[in-house]
């Protein structure tokens, strides 16, 4: 293992997470907040003092193999993570640190869950950078450093690809570097739209960013309680909030091929079409479900169908009304959306639309291959056959994904809760969802939990963020062995 070249790295990562803290030290000045800009300025001291340490460790080859890089990734997002908890705390915003690491990791792998009961209460700079970990968890905050790494000589396609979410990463440019810089060009000028048309439907400039954040790295965080349900009646913003959330949800390589003029390419690609047909599907049974029996009009119905949907759907997790108490129906479906997911490439969390549509196809082909034992069936996606690595890879992550989210559910279940509870708090960590149903609601949260369970939900935050697994990887004793 070349400890240098990871120390290096993960020193420059840093680096960047101190130069990002000046934004809520500006918005702290600038509200008066002098605790909490005290509590920015000590981490950005501790920050650069670590990161300068790492960032001249001599390194035994500028060369970046495999298991490098996957150390970066899983060590990245748990140092990243430990040290964006460090304002809440210094500033006295979350006085636990247990807390503190949970907000920070739920808002790093824009999760969204919340383990603090008045949100409201918290300083401005605290709440905007909360959800800035959501903008920065979103595309990924190691692709970010891949613009870094060629100054280091290291090779960054190692990376992109253990970091990237989905079976295969799309790298639409010859180099890495050039890709990570387009993504996140399509990704900022994504979030400026959503900013200003939060704007416009009459939210301040500050909670329109934290909104914006939210959707665009379907995160979910919100600087209220309540998630938004009291901005509810608001119909502009939710039309803008749940337009925001599906696109977030669609491959970001897809909007590239958009901005190239290859329309065709886009429409005919097989998870978008089945990722939309879900969504589609999915708001049509809820609302025959729900209108008559919880809301009077199809106008209403519809919209908090859509508006709910989109948000489960690309794992956000932001909650317009207190969907716990619609039918069970219209909560199965949801339940359901949570193992979905939005498309590989995208911002949200979960399975992903691709896996399942090569599981149904690799379904179709064994039904097929009962009928016909001697033919020869690929599995074929938008054009292009899958071979036989990366169908095993979906088929195998499928299965421990249903591993961990069962043995989740009854570590869980050692708190007391009901079933229920267990399980969609397992599914809203693992899926990096956010919200679940029972004691983890949406008017719940999740600060009735112990702190071991505190610290085993954020360990499958992390876990499903980084898509299993590479975490694991990490933690096998095989792994450090030369």
């Amino acid at each position: 293992m070349n400890f240098g070249l990871v120390a290096r790295v993960l020193g420059n990562l840093l680096l960047i997470e101190g130069a990002v803290l000046t934004i809520p030290v500006g918005i702290s000045l600038y509200f008066g907040e002098r605790g909490a800009v005290i509590g920015f300025l000590l981490s950005m001291g501790v920050l650069g003092l670590t990161g300068l340490f790492l960032s001249n460790v001599p390194a035994k080859s500028p060369r970046l193999k495999a298991r490098e890089a996957i150390a970066i990734v899983t060590l990245g997002w748990v140092i990243v993570s430990f040290f964006a908890a460090l304002p809440m705390v210094l500033s006295g915003a979350v006085p636990s640190f247990v807390d503190a690491f949970f907000e920070a990791v739920s808002g790093l792998t824009t999760t969204g869950a919340t383990v603090l009961t008045q949100v409201e209460a918290l300083p401005k700079g605290v709440l905007f950078w909360r959800s800035l970990l959501h903008w920065l968890g979103g595309m990924g905050i190691l692709v970010l450093t891949l613009a870094i790494l060629p100054t280091l000589g290291v090779v960054g396609f190692q990376v992109f690809k253990a970091e990237s979410p989905g079976p295969t990463p799309d790298k639409f440019t010859p180099r890495i570097a050039a890709t990570s810089k387009i993504l996140y060009t399509i990704y900022t000028a994504l979030t400026a739209l959503m900013v200003v048309a939060v704007r416009a439907t009459g939210v301040p400039w500050l909670e329109s960013f934290i909104l914006a954040f939210g959707a665009v790295g379907t995160g979910g965080f919100t600087p209220f309680n309540d998630s938004i349900m009291g901005w509810s009646s608001n119909r502009p913003l939710m039309v803008v909030l749940a337009a925001s959330m599906l696109l977030a949800g669609v491959n970001f390589a897809l909007y590239y091929d958009l901005l190239k003029g290859r329309w065709k390419q886009v429409w005919s690609n097989s998870e978008l079409r089945l990722y939309l047909g879900i969504t589609l599907a999915a708001v049509l049974a809820i609302s025959l479900n729900l209108y008559g029996r919880v809301y009077g009009t199809i106008g209403e119905t519809v919209r908090q169908a859509w508006f709910q949907v989109s948000s489960v759907m690309t794992t956000t997790g932001y909650s317009s009304a207190d969907f716990d108490l619609w039918p069970s129906f219209s909560k199965g479906i949801l339940f359901a959306l949570m193992f979905i997911g939005g498309s590989a490439g995208s911002t949200s969390g979960s399975v992903k639309v691709v896996r399942l549509l090569v599981t149904a196809k690799v379904v179709k082909r064994e039904i097929a291959h009962v009928l016909h034992p001697q033919a020869a069936r690929p599995v074929i996606v938008n054009g292009r056959v899958m071979s036989s690595d990366v169908v095993h890879g979906v088929v195998s992550f499928l299965l421990l994904y249903i591993a961990v989210f069962a043995l989740g559910s009854l570590v869980i279940s050692l708190e007391g809760v009901d079933l229920i509870s267990a399980m969609s708090a397992t599914a809203a960590t693992l899926g990096n969802v956010g919200v679940g149903f029972g004691a983890v609601g949406p008017r719940a949260g999740f600060a009735g939990l112990s702190a071991a369970s505190k610290l085993f939900l954020s360990f499958l935050m992390l876990l499903g963020r980084l898509e299993l697994f590479p975490l694991l990887a990490v933690l096998s004793p095989n792994f450090w062995r030369e």
